[in-house]
């Protein structure tokens, strides 16, 4: 960070919020009004703050890596405007004319997923003086506006726990720490809220479909260029969630359990189609290839990282076989590790909390409603299925390929609001059961 990084961040806030207060009426109601101004507030600090623990707690890190690109290709624009264009529109391309450059850029290759995230850096730099904070707080913006579609989405599905929902989506430590800053994951969990918000409009409530629609594209349009592991875990369940609401509308029940076979065909067929399709010719994500590529990638983020933070999850010899074999503890070791002991440091301590939340609340609220009973409520309400399935899909994916709790962190951040949602909502479902007058009065 540089000097103008003080005199350029206040008056960008400033920006921020004015467009803030002009939007919230908008995208806001009577109940969720008061959440809009908190929660982007704390991604604004979750922005600043990961930017000063990386400078004066890990001196440096891939928050400083973006920004180091970043700082090159402005400095192409400053100096020569068509070298910059050059450089920002054939990104990763050979360009021996502009050697002076990409010499220095070590992500500068074909299909480098954090050159398409420092795209996105270089246009804010360009329209903030290349101000490493406010660059931070344009992801943190993008994020947020993303993350609101997310919420308002839940709420329009289950209006009655608004403000539990908020917490899950917006007041996780590790979400607005780790989802804020001029890092990839930033862009993916807003570019996820984009693409639930616009799934769940378009194929499923039918509303707002040409605004919902151009959404929906962004988000996987981000997602497929910086992440495309989350939109393939998002894939399936999204897709059998549709199939399990258009089931729901049938009225005949005896109608409805002799379909209800034929939508999960039909949905998983057309599922496993769009990921081997997304990933054809990929060699970092070919379905084909998966089990290799989660091998390779643990040994090497389990070698890389000695901060004492490694987990070994078993074995993996590079089939789909040997992720099978390891999945039930590599969901555990997403939803529910580290534990408290286990935190090395005041950002695992964080994690070591919400994680033991996530545990509290699994336990407490199977035991309440019973196994079974929670099962059901999970078989019987599409949304609680649609997040479940999609948490564990990506706990089984980070949880396998991290190899270590300090990675795990930012990896698994995606999943941690729709598994909280979901428990919030079971944890509704199952009071109103007991006690409908209570949950109402508690919904107002």
């Amino acid at each position: 960070m540089e000097l103008k990084d003080l005199f350029l961040t206040p008056f960008y806030l400033a920006l921020f919020y004015g467009l803030a207060f002009a939007l919230r009426p908008r995208f806001t109601n009577a109940y969720t009004h008061k959440y809009f101004i908190p929660a982007l507030s704390l991604k604004f600090i979750g922005a600043i703050a990961l930017g000063l623990i990386y400078q004066f707690y890990y001196n440096g890190g891939d928050t400083f890596n973006y920004y180091l690109h970043v700082k090159i290709i402005y400095s192409a624009f400053t100096s020569n405007f068509s070298d910059g264009l050059s450089l920002l529109t054939h990104l990763g391309q050979p360009l021996p004319n502009l050697a002076k450059y990409t010499t220095y850029m070590f992500w500068w290759e074909p299909g480098s997923s954090e050159l398409f995230v420092v795209r996105i850096a270089v246009i804010m730099a360009l329209l903030s003086f290349n101000t490493y904070t406010v660059i931070a707080l344009f992801f943190a913006f993008i994020s947020f506006c993303g993350m609101w579609s997310m919420y308002i989405t839940f709420v329009r599905i289950y209006p009655a726990a608004y403000k539990k929902l908020a917490i899950a989506i917006f007041f996780l430590p590790s979400v607005f720490f780790w989802g804020s800053g001029l890092m990839k994951d930033s862009l993916c969990i807003g570019a996820l809220g984009w693409t639930f918000y616009g799934f769940y409009n378009v194929f499923i409530a039918k509303r707002n479909i040409v605004q919902s629609s151009l959404l929906g594209v962004l988000g996987i349009y981000i997602l497929a260029g910086a992440k495309i592991y989350i939109l393939l875990s998002f894939m399936p369940p999204a897709l059998f969630w549709v199939f399990n609401e258009n089931s729901a509308k049938i009225k005949s029940s005896t109608l409805r359990i002799m379909l209800k076979p034929l939508f999960i065909t039909a949905g998983a067929v057309a599922a496993y189609y769009g990921a081997t399709n997304l990933t054809a010719g990929d060699e970092r994500f070919d379905v084909e290839k998966i089990g290799e590529r989660s091998k390779i990638t643990q040994e090497y983020l389990s070698e890389y990282v000695k901060s004492g933070s490694a987990y070994h999850i078993g074995e993996l010899d590079g089939s789909l076989g040997s992720i099978v074999k390891v999945a039930p503890q590599a969901v555990f070791i997403s939803l529910f590790r580290p534990f408290l002991f286990e935190a090395r440091n005041p950002v695992m301590l964080l994690s070591a909390l919400e994680a033991a939340l996530f545990l509290y609340l699994t336990v407490t609220l199977f035991y309440k409603t019973g196994l079974l009973k929670g099962l059901g409520l999970i078989a019987a309400e599409p949304i609680l299925t649609f997040c479940f399935i999609f948490s564990i899909i990506m706990a089984i994916g980070v949880g396998t390929t991290s190899g270590n709790f300090g990675t795990l962190v930012r990896y698994k951040i995606p999943l941690m609001p729709f598994f909280l949602s979901a428990l919030y909502i079971m944890q509704f479902k199952a009071q109103a059961a007991q006690s409908p007058k209570r949950v109402r009065s508690v919904a107002a």
